[in-house]
């Protein structure tokens, strides 16, 4: 009868086992097609975290669009960091999928050499790149279509851009689905626009201005004009300097309407090239920035010791490094990260940029966006021009100890910078006529808050400064290592009113080091360089009476070494011995440190979880038994 017993209760505890792994196989299948889109973010910086304005743009879909991504298997199979890359796109892609609530159509496809889904690619802009000695080309690019035939292509993915993939992915679905881009007009008095200037060959583009084509519908003004065009939302002025009083006018009136600025302004502008004759000079703006409440210092630049970019320079006939003051790399303690504008930038390079004060009896707000330190001195601006002393600006520094702003947000409301009226332009009854007329039509105040963002810097908007331009497979990429772009983009998606896009900046990459074996090495090369740092020393101390004593030697066959002298140099040849297994036992202890570590690590990721599961059933496997044990003699 107990062996009966015992047979049912193994049939069942196997019975229970089958059961148990059907359960858990049916459990995974379940949960995998019924939360399929759920996820839990874990990464440092949120790599799979949709940002807000991603959700705007997919939520606010009317039309359905088709994306098409790209993907040789050849080309992972030969390059693991590229099918990694890939899997990350197509993931993300698939999140887009899932939030556009089925606006978006995702192919995935694999354009083999001499196929026709390579020619598919190829027709529809992407580039390949070779993967093998043959020459065979793969192909990694994303081809969007939207109901009215539109095309928007990101031709390849490169590494270098992984930190800005949201960003890319983003802007080309917002530019699929937005049929009427925000309108922005261009005013420059610098080539920002490209052209021809002075009968030289064509000038491209600064690159930030592709980058707003990209996104709007930019409109280059002349310099010179009388009226700003209606459909124009945001004004941009780069270095306007010389404007007629006609043109002043016009700006004024566009900002009373309700129109929005943003202005870059400039001391010392490094990319003025002005016509024959004529001398490089500040911005001059004055009437209107007073009347917006700021003060520009025009003859100041703002100079920063802690944040100084290190450059190359020659002095003295020789190569040397140093600090120059006036190219600094702001990071995120010098900007303004409750500003929406500015909140995801990591760093902007500026160069000599100007001084920026709330003007005296200003009825707008004064919001500071990007500060110096406090190692900041305000330095004139007639110093960068001709010849430049980087040394110098670096050996006549003198810290203020206090902010210098660089740019900042004005807003509130203003009155024209033109209380007596519009300008008269022209002589004669005709030209007072005119005057007569527009002053019938002259706002005199704001009828909205003034919503302007002035940068007292022009030289950032040039991708020198902010961005390498590098030629891949014939074509130019460019890789931003500062957030200059993403500024100007903000800037005008804040100004414009449309915020869905402000979110969608650098997110970092999925590469993470490893930080702690990173701080074990720092910790131990200082620890290495001051044992190095004593052994020189000792050594040359050393050398120096060796030396002596040894020419003392040479220059006369009289002078002999002592006993003692001999006993010091043995000394110091076996000291020189102690102390070079110093370094060597400081250099193992490092490896020892970083090992250890290693080994932890290999301990956590492989035995922790199956070891800590084992005493979990063992402790319940005892457990159990203890508990029929004292159940057996109530049974009988």
């Amino acid at each position: 009868m107990n062996a009966l017993k015992s047979i049912d209760r193994n049939r069942l505890a196997v019975f229970g086992v089958v059961l148990a792994a059907v359960l858990f196989l049916a459990f995974n299948i379940a949960v995998n097609l019924s939360m399929r889109s759920a996820q839990v973010d874990l990464t440092e910086r949120e790599l799979y975290t949709l940002s807000d304005g991603t959700r705007e743009v997919l939520t606010g879909l009317k039309e359905p669009l088709t994306l098409r991504l790209y993907f040789t298997r050849a080309l992972g199979e030969n390059y693991p960091g590229h099918q990694a890359y890939a899997n990350r796109v197509r993931e993300l892609l698939e999140r887009y999928v899932d939030i556009s609530g089925g606006k978006i159509r995702l192919e995935v496809k694999n354009p083999d050499p001499f196929s026709e889904l390579e020619d598919e690619a190829v027709t529809f802009g992407l580039q390949g790149i070779p993967y093998d000695q043959s020459g065979d080309r793969g192909y990694f690019g994303v081809a969007g279509t939207n109901s009215v035939d539109g095309m928007a292509v990101i031709p390849y993915f490169t590494t270098e851009r992984e930190s800005f993939l949201e960003y890319d992915l983003t802007k080309l679905v917002y530019s699929l689905a937005t049929l009427k881009r925000p309108s922005v007009g261009l005013v420059s008095r610098l080539p920002i626009a490209g052209g021809i200037m002075m009968g030289q060959r064509p000038v491209p583009a600064w690159a930030v201005v592709g980058q707003m084509r990209e996104l709007y519908d930019v409109q280059t003004m002349p310099a010179e004009f009388a009226t700003v065009p209606p459909n124009i939302g945001v004004l941009m002025l780069v270095h306007p300097k010389g404007l007629s009083d006609e043109t002043l006018y016009a700006i004024d009136q566009f900002v009373m309407r309700g129109g929005r600025v943003l202005a870059f302004i400039d001391p010392n502008a490094e990319a003025d090239m002005p016509s024959p004759g004529a001398q490089p000079g500040p911005s001059n703006i004055d009437g209107l920035l007073k009347s917006w409440g700021v003060t520009f210092v025009k003859d100041k630049f703002a100079g920063d010791l802690e944040t100084a970019r290190r450059v190359n320079v020659k002095h003295q006939g020789q190569i040397t490094s140093v600090d120059y003051v006036a190219w600094n790399t702001l990071e995120r303690r010098n900007l303004d990260t409750t500003d929406a504008v500015v909140a995801d930038i990591q760093n902007i390079n500026v160069g000599s940029a100007g001084v920026l004060e709330p003007a005296e009896g200003a009825t707008t707000t004064f919001q500071p966006l990007m500060q110096t330190t406090e190692k900041s001195e305000a330095i004139d601006a007639a110093k960068l021009r001709g010849r430049i002393d980087v040394v110098a600006l670096f050996r006549d520094f003198k810290p203020s100890g206090t902010k210098l702003t660089m740019a900042a947000r004005v807003t509130g409301p203003v009155k024209t910078a033109f209380p007596d009226g519009p300008p008269l332009i022209g002589e004669g009854p005709d030209a007072e006529k005119e005057r007569a007329e527009k002053a019938k039509s002259q706002i005199m105040e704001s009828k909205t808050p003034l919503n302007a963002i002035v940068v007292a810097d022009t030289d950032m908007l040039h991708e020198g400064l902010w961005a390498e331009v590098r030629n891949v497979n014939g074509e130019q990429l460019l890789v931003p290592y500062a957030g200059n772009g993403d500024f100007v983009i903000n800037a005008i998606d804040n100004l414009s009113g449309g915020d869905a896009l402000l979110s969608l900046r650098s997110r970092g990459d999925s590469r993470r080091p490893f930080r702690m074996v990173e701080e074990l090495q720092l910790e131990a090369e200082r620890k290495f360089r001051a044992e190095q740092e004593k052994l020189v020393k000792e050594l040359q101390e050393t050398q120096a009476k060796i030396e002596g004593l040894t020419s003392r030697e040479s220059g006369s066959s009289e002078a002999i070494l002592s006993g003692d002298e001999k006993r010091a140099i043995a000394e110091f040849r076996s000291r020189m011995i102690e102390l070079r297994r110093d370094l060597r036992d400081v250099q193992h202890a490092l490896r020892k440190d970083i090992d250890a570590l290693d080994g932890w690590l290999k301990f956590f990721n492989i035995a922790a979880i199956p070891l800590l599961l084992g005493l979990i059933a063992l402790i319940i496997a005892v457990a159990r038994r203890v508990s029929r044990a004292r159940a057996r003699p109530v049974a009988e």
